[in-house]
């Protein structure tokens, strides 16, 4: 049983479609394998533009994939940081040592299986949800993760290496991450998608946060601010109206208490 409504998602107009994933050990019962090889970072594409599926270590046609969900032993060449240096994104090798200082991965064979589908049509509780979408769009998600916490968005990332902040680094910290298309070495290179789209992937911990603050947004009538639309002339105009109204409160309602 699938514990969200997803439909509220329908109301920010994402030209693509947001994408549930999940890591099991365990195979999916009604969804079919992968037929083809494909990087773990084209696989959101795939999962967006056909029917959902699952993926073993054989059908990964990138190294970096397995070794993120633990189904590969540690690859020095990898690890000692000898492709960036030759690809032209780092240095040398030291350079690109780092980002596996701190990586996050899982631990092996703990994951298996990946899961994608579609949100539309997902029969599973994904532990991501990854909306690719517009800034326009964008900007409705990221209001809605803090509209109630105020809890800040962040965006974080390497050159290379990029699915692993666009999947794992999310699962781990239950954070909300977000990449732009454009700015990481293997996407760009396969030209998976067009540059300056928005990824953000959901933690499940977020998912429901952010789904129940959506349609609070939207029973406000809060999803399209109107002020997005004015032009900066009738916005700062707004504004000085907005300052003067709360200092005539705050000053009445102090004086009351005088």
């Amino acid at each position: 049983m699938i514990n969200y409504d997803f439909s509220i998602l329908n109301r920010i107009g994402l030209t693509h479609a947001a994408v549930g994933v999940k890591f099991s050990l365990m195979k999916p019962s009604d969804l079919p394998r992968l037929q083809k090889k494909l990087a773990f970072c084209t696989m959101l594409k795939e999962a967006q533009e056909n029917d959902g599926f699952y993926a073993t270590v054989e059908e990964h046609g990138c190294k970096v994939g397995p070794y993120l969900l633990g189904q590969m032993k540690e690859d020095p060449v990898y690890e000692g940081g000898m492709i960036g240096p030759k690809l032209g994104v780092y240095e040398d090798a030291r350079a690109n040592r780092k980002i596996y200082t701190n990586m996050y991965k899982f631990a092996a064979g703990s994951a298996p299986y990946t899961w994608f589908a579609r949100i539309n049509e997902i029969t599973f509780n994904p532990d991501l949800m990854i909306i690719t979408a517009r800034p326009t769009q964008a900007e409705i998600i990221m209001r809605a993760h803090g509209y109630r916490s105020g809890a800040p968005w962040e965006a974080k990332g390497t050159t290379v290496v990029g699915c692993e902040y666009l999947y794992i680094y999310p699962f781990f910290t239950n954070k909300m991450n977000i990449l732009i298309s454009g700015l990481h070495h293997g996407m760009k290179a396969r030209k998976t998608f067009e540059e300056g789209l928005l990824f953000i992937t959901i933690p499940y911990e977020l998912i429901p946060v952010i789904l129940d603050n959506l349609e609070t947004m939207e029973r406000e009538n809060k999803i399209d601010l109107p002020q997005y639309h004015w032009g900066a002339e009738a916005h700062e105009k707004h504004m000085k109206e907005i300052g003067a109204k709360l200092a005539k409160e705050i000053e009445t309602a102090n004086a009351r208490e005088s």
